[in-house]
């Protein structure tokens, strides 16, 4: 899989020219749109499931759904946009098939959330010490919200989607995005005093990544060069 890891040229191929080199026969291609997407459907499946086993498995799901309706996307919206919708139906789905809330006590599952290692200073112990911390009262603030509240924070402030991007994921009204993030942000203010930081919340791990994108292109049967 290294040779489209490392290929410049490909990687910078916008989606719908990938796409369109998928649809012709070359179906290795998807694995870019994996690696590119991976941690965005991370962030938000565990946004509605909080289980990071469920998350893979739903990614999985949303994958493979997506490659197999590859020619139906029409353009209409960014290939992203389309592919968190798909993300976010199947984890409704899962949370049917749980018949539970999520509760908080979940949180006792998740993994470590921050990587020290992409900060370019050599972290000190306790700067290590409070970097983890404030991941686990972020997360936990977070994961403390309704589920309507915290996917919309999740998808305008986490994944920088735009009111009519959110509107199209969520089949809600422009003002119940407004409504619900405002909501979100002072329910957080309220936690936190005044303070959230998005890009430690939900680290996707590399080793993760490497996982769905192995499984999904088996069950696919779609096999990269070595």
């Amino acid at each position: 899989m290294g040779n489209l890891i490392n290929n410049p040229r490909l990687n910078e191929l916008p989606d719908e020219e990938i796409i369109k080199q998928i649809l012709t026969g070359d179906k290795k291609l998807f694995e870019l749109l994996m690696r590119k997407y991976n941690s965005h459907l991370y962030k938000v499946g565990m946004s509605i499931l909080n289980n990071a086993t469920e998350v893979e498995d739903i990614m999985q799901t949303a994958y493979i759904k997506a490659f197999e309706n590859l020619a139906k996307f029409e353009n209409r919206s960014s290939f992203s946009t389309w592919l968190i919708k798909v993300l976010i139906n199947e984890g409704l789905l899962q949370l049917k098939k749980r018949k539970r809330f999520i509760k908080i006590e979940d949180l006792k599952k998740m993994e470590v959330l921050i990587d020290p290692t992409e900060s370019n200073k050599e972290p000190t112990p306790v700067g290590l010490l409070i970097n983890k911390e404030l991941g686990h009262a972020l997360e936990n603030a977070l994961m403390q919200l309704p589920e309507k509240y915290r996917l919309v924070f999740v998808l305008r402030e986490m994944e920088d989607m735009n009111i009519a991007e959110t509107v199209e994921v969520l089949g809600i009204s422009s003002v119940n995005v407004k409504v619900r993030l405002n909501r979100a942000k002072m329910m957080l203010r309220d936690t936190l005093c005044n303070y959230y930081d998005n890009d430690n919340i939900f680290y996707f791990h590399l080793s993760r990544c490497d996982r769905i994108v192995n499984n999904v292109l088996h069950r696919l049967g779609i096999f990269s060069e070595e």
